[in-house]
């Protein structure tokens, strides 16, 4: 049980310090008028900068704030796009029989996809948690409107990638400091024969592999639902 509490304690300490303010507020200053221009604003027909599922790919850059990293963390956790991946992990788990206590049929599908939430759902809270200290932000940039090949690519790069607060990419510390940290933290709640420090470094594997089908549903979903899904008149 003491495992148990630690991770409660460390979860609610990210949680904590993401609602703590980072900044005090500019004071505004009466003696002396502001003339700096104002910021430009983003095209009408892009997505809001204040969307945290989505960074508009025009218009000025926006860093997240502490809202939008809570509403990434229930979204990343219980979104469609984590639904997406964990399927994906937990067919391969299946399919190699890992751990093989659950076997390779259906049952042994609905437990590995049960066992590993509890590792999302930290790994979220730690990515989210420790990029706000140097701000990576851990949104997805879609480019829609690019050729599918470079679309690929850019799921990809954005798998390992995250934009700071200037905007520029860089690679994403907070990731994959999250992925390895959850993987090793899940040999206390995974069957004993995939609970080694070799089967964490697979899950942490595994994570990426998640991740990436997360982008990829972001990325392409947008252009299929109306073909798949038309809107009824």
């Amino acid at each position: 049980m003491s495992w148990i509490l630690q991770s409660v304690s460390g979860i609610l300490a990210v949680v904590l310090l993401l609602l703590v303010p980072t900044r005090m507020p500019a004071q505004s200053s009466t003696l002396l008028p502001d003339n700096r221009p104002n910021a430009p604003v983003a095209k009408p027909d892009q997505p809001s900068p204040m969307d945290f599922r989505a960074i508009p790919e025009e218009g000025p850059y926006v860093p997240m704030d502490r809202r939008q990293r809570l509403e990434w963390i229930a979204m990343q956790t219980a979104g469609p796009g984590s639904l997406v991946g964990g399927l994906l992990t937990a067919g391969i788990g299946t399919a190699n029989s890992q751990p093989r206590e659950y076997g390779t049929h259906w049952d042994g599908f609905s437990k590995r996809y049960g066992m590993q939430f509890p590792g999302i759902a930290t790994s979220n809270l730690l990515e989210a948690g420790l990029g706000a200290f140097w701000g990576e932000d851990t949104r997805y940039v879609r480019h829609g409107s690019d050729p599918l090949a470079k679309r690929l690519g850019h799921v990809f790069l954005m798998t390992v990638s995250a934009r700071r607060r200037s905007g520029h990419l860089a690679p994403a510390y907070a990731r994959y400091i999250a992925f390895t940290g959850s993987s090793f933290a899940a040999n206390a709640w995974w069957a004993g024969s995939d609970s080694h420090a070799s089967d964490a470094l697979i899950r942490t594997g595994y994570g990426f592999i998640g991740r990436a089908a997360a982008n990829a549903w972001d990325e392409f979903w947008p252009s299929l639902r109306p073909h798949l899904l038309p809107a009824r008149r």
